[in-house]
């Protein structure tokens, strides 16, 4: 029988062997070359050894860390808390500010590099990576709005808000990747869950940045930089790839997991726009706040525990029932369900691969030859592209229209996107599996939404600010939680890295074309020259028409949305009839 302890086997005489209890599996390197040790832990295979027991503990602790992670990864929406830091030390305009704001989104377009690395690197890396790139370029914005430093020449900031940018495509490509995979069958909580930390995270950085800093620009930008750095280093040692649920009752278990994660997000979504709300900012009260914040973020760490408990309740603890499981392994013959039939990839006589049809697993190119890609490609710009105007021009809205304090808006659009995106995963899921709902349909309701509150914003009602804010946080949420699960279920997981990034290549795009372009030069066409540089613009007037452009821009989605969830509708109803057969199938046995 093969001792399974021997991972590595030294070439001298010269070794010693680790124990990881936590993993169950022990690592024997040679003490004349250390370096592989580093090696096997930052290998996609770390970890393979484990019993029944560690595994679903190990599953459910690495979800927690991606949780982590996610939480504070939304540091991309922020911009608004410290442009005007940026705006007034470096005497720019609207439109060089926007662009400013651009090359920080445009840092997303090179996550394509992400996607590449992650059927190449493992998870931990590609954290790594992440996390270095963003100390590196929120540190040196840092140095610039602390005064540490002298404003740099406008070019080599764009290139620090870029690296800014792009350091969190690393991050949420490790964590939905890895997270999608070991929960595939229920894609649309796990995305909704996520995606809804990601929009909080903007919630929690201002927040506590607020509580403890008075909402000083330059500590919020030291928070952006460390804060990430430190969680992606604790997420290394716990998020891997792990083999999925294979049976109904783990599956089942999972769906009731997943329930106590929404209700940890939606309290602490909740206990956030209390904060808001009650303005009570300074002091003894500030600190407690921030307290009580992380330890609410902190208490998922409960739920790997229990499941390891109950784990070992049912038997499964045994150390002798350890098996060999690579995670990261090459896909040979994958067997995919489609039409609830299991269709397995077969080769032309001429030994040439045959095209997939949507439901199967697509290569980047394959994915790109469908008009169903374009379809939602398109329309996802529609969505995030004019969501992602507002939110980064939001300070400038706010002044416009005579707010003085503009960071509760940009709060509330973070609190509101994260019931988006939570709602719209779990309810997406829920009618996927009782009636076939394509999850398409979803996004067009959020567009119509959406659409109404930029026509709001446009007549500027009284209260449309706040208004507005929560309807475009809601709308950009439930846009970025349903198109990651869409996007797997059409396309399949193998290339599921690559694909994705392409799809949020409509970042960088939707903001240069209507933050850059049209809300820049727009603007600056109303605004008046200020002395010494740069200008501004008070009143209604000063967004209304981009406004309306924007509210067109969302009904030309809604359209595309119901085009692809008519050419759909088959494949959700494939998927709904599996589902239904297994759910049957469980209750037979």
């Amino acid at each position: 029988m093969e001792n399974n302890n021997d991972l590595i086997k030294p070439k001298t005489h010269t070794s010693k062997t680790f124990h990881f209890p936590f993993y169950k599996t022990s690592l024997t390197f040679n003490l004349h070359n250390p370096h592989t040790l580093l090696l096997e832990i930052l290998s996609p295979t770390m970890g393979t050894l484990r019993s029944p027991s560690s595994s679903s503990a190990l599953k459910w602790l690495g979800f927690v860390t991606a949780v982590w992670v996610q939480s504070i990864s939304g540091n991309n929406y922020t911009f608004s808390n410290y442009s005007g830091a940026l705006k007034s030390l470096m005497n720019l305009n609207q439109l060089q500010l926007n662009n400013l704001s651009v090359a920080k989104d445009v840092g997303k377009a090179f996550g394509i590099l992400a996607g590449l690395a992650s059927d190449r690197l493992s998870t931990p890396v590609i954290l790594l990576i992440g996390s270095l790139e963003g100390l590196l370029g929120y540190g040196v914005q840092w140095l610039v709005v602390s005064r540490t430093i002298t404003p740099l020449p406008y070019w080599q900031m764009c290139i620090f808000l870029c690296m800014g940018g792009n350091s969190t495509t690393w991050m949420n490509t490790a964590v939905l990747v890895t997270c999608i995979r070991n929960f595939r069958r229920n894609r649309g909580p796990v995305s909704g869950i996520l995606k809804g930390y990601v929009g909080l995270s903007t919630a929690i950085f201002t927040d506590v940045c607020t509580a403890l800093f008075s909402n000083d620009p330059a500590s919020f930008l030291v928070l952006l930089a460390v804060v990430p750095f430190a969680v992606c280093l604790t997420a290394v040692f716990f998020l891997r790839e792990i083999p999925p649920a294979s049976s109904a009752d783990e599956e089942s278990e999972e769906t009731r997991y997943f329930a106590v994660f929404n209700i940890v997000a939606v309290v602490v979504a909740v206990y956030l726009q209390s904060y808001d709300i009650i303005g009570i900012k300074t002091g003894v009260f500030s600190v407690v706040f921030a307290s009580i914040l992380l330890f609410l973020l902190f208490s998922p760490i409960a739920i790997p525990f229990h499941s390891f408990i109950r784990s070992l309740n049912r038997g499964e603890g045994d150390v002798e029932g350890q098996v060999q499981e690579p995670l990261l392994r090459a896909v040979e013959k994958e067997e995919v369900v489609v039409a609830n039939v299991v269709v397995e990839e077969e080769e032309d006589v001429g030994g040439e691969r045959k095209r997939p049809v949507l439901g199967e697993d697509h290569t980047i190119m394959e994915a790109m030859l469908t008009v169903d890609f374009w379809v939602l490609f398109v329309s996802f710009l529609c969505g995030v592209g004019t969501g992602l105007a507002v939110m980064n021009n939001m300070g400038q809205i706010g002044l416009a229209l005579g707010y003085t304090d503009v960071s509760i808006f940009v709060s509330m659009t973070s609190i509101w996107g994260f019931f988006g995106r939570i709602l719209s995963g779990t309810l997406s899921e829920h009618f996927l599996k009782k009636a076939g709902t394509p999850r398409p349909l979803w996004n067009a309701a959020s567009q119509i939404l959406m659409a109404v509150g930029y026509l709001l914003m446009a007549l500027a009602v009284p209260n449309s600010l706040y208004i507005g804010s929560m309807v475009v946080g809601v709308c950009y949420g439930v846009r970025l939680a349903i198109t990651v699960p869409t996007a797997s279920e059409l396309f399949g997981l193998k290339y599921y890295g690559l694909i994705y990034n392409i799809l949020v290549l409509n970042l960088p795009l939707g903001s240069f074309l209507f933050s850059g372009l049209l809300a820049g030069f727009l603007y600056d066409a109303e605004a008046t020259p200020t002395p010494g540089g740069g200008n501004t613009c008070v009143g209604a007037h000063c967004y209304r028409l981009i406004f309306l452009v924007m509210a067109v821009a969302s009904i030309i989605g809604v359209g595309l949305d119901i085009l692809l969830a008519y050419r759909t509708k088959e494949i959700y109803a494939n998927i709904h009839a599996s589902k239904k057969a297994k759910k049957s199938g469980s209750n037979l046995s």
